[in-house]
């Protein structure tokens, strides 16, 4: 309800100032102003959507600059005080205006105004209520021969009212009947909330049986009060998702409101959970949420989520910032994942922002991989987070696999040379499963042609034009593109500097690994999987479909490939250049890289056939790859964290990182410096500000950049520097011409 004496309604609009704005409410929509309410104001000589945070009896901006709300969205319920306290929380933590965070956080419909008049028609329906003591005038009303105008007020008798879709089931010209109702005074017309989502009639799939390790998870998990967040650490292919599919069971059934958020790091791994989520749960409403679906198929499906009619919500990172009143349980799969972190505009972590709604709401939080990162595997150990773990494989038969390396070194030296990125063993266990009518997956985390054409008589070198980086070949399109900047241009027929015309590919990507093998296997289904070959709607869906189906037999592709599939018939996997992921600048490289290669290794032998990694390597003595011989996750993740306890690093330490773009690199870094100096004049001996250097990609676009790292061991004593340093950056005079962007608890340095 409006508050008593209100105003004057404080509104978050989406611009980079840090205020909220008040604007009077005018004698027209008096009483009707909510917290939580979308709106339209005047802004400079625009109207803008907005979202009314707060409601006031008063106001500081004097009555000649004060101006009024021109509309309201009154079709979309206002959003609750824990969704505003969840938007709160994320600006003050990631530093970014509170309208920067809640106006984006919806789907683009909601934000345009032009819609919600197609959105209301969309997302309610006309009904017509019978008025009390007029059913025996209308039954004696009605014409004697006329069976469907009968059946008509019978169904409005029996149910006290019908809205309009239901009436023209039952008599095809209802709608003229039901207005000379209303004319007569028997009826009244009214606005009521339609059903946004479809639910099946179908029946359940039945569960399959749990052993006893996922029972006890499930137990653990559907048996805690308040807030539990909890690390369910399983082998690959050891159950997990049927341990969240059984918590969410119980779950919903306790409670007939209760909603359940899923999220997962990869669009293309919601169509088949969809599906198998909706054949565990065929009466039950789903949503799903994620930047792929049409805007107003996104719409409907999140604003069922706000409605509660969504009991489930599946969906990708953006789905933790969904308007979800009734949610009981939280579940992150892969919670390792890179993805879960955004890296534009609110640089939030998706799993991070689930811990702390789970702790908002007073509920479960469950975060599930088979490689936990290490800063969730460090509060696992310290006991702030109850450890659920799946040692064996859901299957019975199902074993893990065994791994091995092929030392590129020693195929060198017997004069073996690779064919493409791949080496003779390799190529022979290929041939062996093709023999026996097995699948094998080829994972090589570059796609294109080849990293780069080279001039062999100049040294010249397929380089951006924008970018301090090369151009990947595309053959099969013909084009040299930037997989940073999207800068494309044709094959040069020769080289531009010398005019040689034998240039050359250098390395391998997905697509010349493609061509390898139709050369080597001409018999086999060969398929690849990668952000090239997926460009269109629904590929990705259709090609997953026909490995699982069996029909591919050698499947090749990027890290889409490498987590969450499940392949019954993969029995190899093959790794064919993880050297190039082995040194970096970044501490986290080995953790990574770790994490993608069980990722990917699980997918094989997953359905009894007994599976087989190879890994081919000229650096088999790395920890990563040791590690990964003897399935040993426990121990690499321990050494890591010894070491970064030693250097002080996450999880021992916090960390911020401010970038700066500029059109050239000297005006990036005399930003940073004079920021540094308003740093070291505003922080204590605790924060550490270390000098700004150019970033390790440094032009991207035409833009050079650079960074500097801020970290500290202590958070709040980091956040409390930042809160009065971010101000103190927005008016420096070195900010001229200058992008900055202020990233909390970084993933890649």
């Amino acid at each position: 309800m409006n508050a008593a004496g209100a105003v004057i309604a404080r509104v978050a609009l989406d611009t980079p100032a840090g205020e909220l704005f008040d604007y009077s409410i005018p004698a027209s929509l008096a009483g009707t102003v909510q917290p939580g309410q979308l709106v339209t104001v005047p802004f400079g000589r625009r109207l803008v959507p907005g979202l009314v945070t707060a409601l006031a009896e008063s106001t500081d901006v004097p009555a000649d600059k004060l101006r009024d709300l021109a509309t309201v969205c009154d079709s979309i319920p206002p959003l609750d005080r824990a969704w505003l306290a969840l938007g709160r929380f994320a600006a003050r933590y990631y530093h970014r205006p509170l309208g920067e965070v809640l106006l984006p956080a919806l789907p683009p419909m909601l934000r345009d105004p032009a819609s919600w008049p197609r959105l209301a028609q969309r997302s309610h329906v006309l009904a017509y209520r019978l008025q009390e003591g007029a059913a025996a005038d209308l039954l004696a009303a009605l014409p004697p021969r006329a069976p469907g105008v009968r059946r008509l007020a019978e169904a409005l008798i029996a149910h006290g009212s019908l809205d309009e879709r239901a009436a023209v089931a039952l008599y095809a010209q209802a709608r003229t009947r039901l207005e000379a109702w209303c004319t007569a005074g028997w009826l009244v017309r009214e606005q009521r909330a339609a059903a946004l989502l479809d639910v099946r009639a179908a029946s359940a799939t039945p569960p399959p049986a749990l052993h006893a390790e996922q029972c006890a998870a499930v137990e653990a998990i559907t048996s805690a009060t308040g807030f539990a967040p909890m690390l369910l650490h399983g082998v690959t292919g050891s159950g997990k998702t049927e341990v969240y599919l059984h918590a969410m069971a119980e779950v919903l059934a306790r409670d007939p409101a209760a909603q359940v958020l899923m999220l997962v790091p990869e669009i293309n791994l919601t169509p088949q959970l969809e599906a198998r989520i909706a054949a565990r749960f065929p009466h039950m409403p789903l949503a799903t949420l994620h930047s792929g679906l049409a805007e107003q198929v996104r719409a409907m499906q999140w604003l069922a989520a706000h409605r509660g009619e969504a009991r489930i919500v599946l969906g990708t990172r953006l789905a933790i910032l969904a308007s979800l009143p009734n949610l009981a349980l939280i579940l992150v799969d892969e919670e390792h994942d890179t993805s879960y972190k955004q890296q534009e505009g609110l640089r939030y972590s998706a799993r991070d922002l689930a811990v702390w709604r789970a702790k908002q709401r007073g509920i479960p939080v469950v975060l599930g991989s088979a490689t936990p990162s290490l800063e969730t595997w460090w509060r696992a150990r310290q006991g702030a987070y109850c450890t659920l773990t799946l040692r064996e494989r859901a299957q019975a038969d199902a074993v893990l696999p065994r791994i091995g390396l092929i030392d590129l070194n020693l195929e060198r030296q017997r004069q073996r040379p690779l064919q493409d990125g791949l080496s003779v063993p390799l190529i022979e266990a290929m041939r062996q499963r093709l023999a026996r009518g097995e699948q094998t997956l080829l994972f090589l985390n570059r796609r294109g042609y080849a990293p780069v054409l080279s001039c062999a008589s100049c040294g010249w070198l397929s380089g951006c034009p924008r970018c301090s980086a090369y151009l990947v070949l595309h053959k099969p399109e013909r084009r040299l593109r930037c997989h940073h900047c999207g800068w494309e241009e044709r094959i040069p027929h020769h080289c531009p500097d010398c005019g040689n015309v034998d240039i050359a590919a250098l390395g391998h990507g997905t697509q010349r690994l493609e061509e390898r093998l139709v050369a080597l296997f001409p018999e086999a289904r060969i398929a690849r999987i990668d952000a090239d070959s997926t460009r269109r709607k629904g590929t990705a869906e259709a090609l997953f479909e026909e490995v699982h189906a069996g029909q591919v037999d050698i499947l090749i592709g990027t890290q889409m490939i490498a987590k969450g599939h499940d392949f019954q018939r993969v029995t190899l996997v093959g790794v064919v250049n993880p050297d190039q992921a082995m040194f970096s600048h970044d501490f986290r490289a080995a953790e990574h890289l770790f994490a993608a290669l069980m990722q990917v290794a699980g997918r094989a032998g997953r359905a009894g056939l007994p599976g087989e990694v190879l890994i081919q390597t000229r650096y088999g003595e790395a920890s990563a790859l040791q590690a990964l011989l003897r399935h040993d996750y426990d121990g690499f993740a321990d050494a890591q964290l010894a070491e970064r306890q030693q250097a002080g690093l996450p999880p021992f330490s916090y960390q911020a990182l401010l970038t700066a773009e500029h059109r050239e690199l000297a005006g990036a870094q005399a930003f940073l410096r004079a920021a540094r100096e308003e740093a070291l004049a505003l922080a204590g001996d605790t924060v550490h500000i270390l000098d700004p250097v150019p970033m390790s990609m440094v032009r991207i676009a035409n833009r050079e950049r650079a960074q500097m790292l801020v970290e500290s061991d202590s958070r709040m004593a980091l956040q409390h520097l930042l809160a009065a340093w971010m101000p103190a950056c927005d008016r420096l005079p070195q900010r001229q011409g200058v992008r900055w962007q202020l990233e909390i608890d970084p993933l890649r340095i």
